[in-house]
């Protein structure tokens, strides 16, 4: 009888195992099929609606980087937002998610206070170069979302982020 039960179990965990993954999110590989691609990496006519965000750095957008418990912008990060500005000029319909990212160091509550400086510093940057507010919004994630999970200065420094996400297209 408990034979039965262990193999009843495995097959249990076999089962949401497989529809787990299954069930999985995944990006649609860009120039893979016969999508008619833009000049600028965006599949023309892709419907992301219904929930679906895509990855900025799949489609060119750049991530930006701050120092230590800082939201002010850096020359290197106001210039990869001078390209960015740029890539959503030639693209005017899709609208962006700025994501503000921390390092583990700080408080939880501290580090979502400071993501939101770091989103709302880079949405501010582009507004000024013309970008519309309207097709920009920020988001703070702290230091729940680290991109590199170590816990040394290399991965605090790319953890310390602001990162771009497509929302609407």
């Amino acid at each position: 009888m408990t034979r039965y039960i262990r193999v009843g179990t495995m097959v249990f965990i076999a089962v949401i195992l497989m529809v787990g993954l299954g069930c999985s999110r995944t990006v649609k590989e860009i120039g893979m099929g016969t999508e008619d691609v833009g000049p600028t990496g965006v599949i023309e006519g892709e419907d992301i609606s219904g929930g679906k965000y895509l990855d900025g750095t799949l489609y060119g957008l750049q991530d930006i980087y701050f120092e230590f418990d800082k939201s002010s912008l850096t020359m290197e990060a106001q210039t990869i937002l001078r390209e960015n500005a740029q890539w959503l000029t030639e693209n005017p319909t899709v609208n962006v998610e700025i994501e503000g990212h921390c390092d583990e160091r700080g408080t939880i509550e501290y580090n979502l206070a400071l993501g939101d400086r770091r989103a709302k510093s880079a949405r501010d940057f582009l507004i000024n170069l013309g970008i519309s507010a309207t097709r920009l919004s920020t988001i703070s994630y702290g230091e729940e979302m680290p991109l590199d999970p170590g816990h040394n200065e290399t991965a605090w420094a790319k953890n310390r982020r602001a990162h771009f996400t497509i929302i609407a297209k």
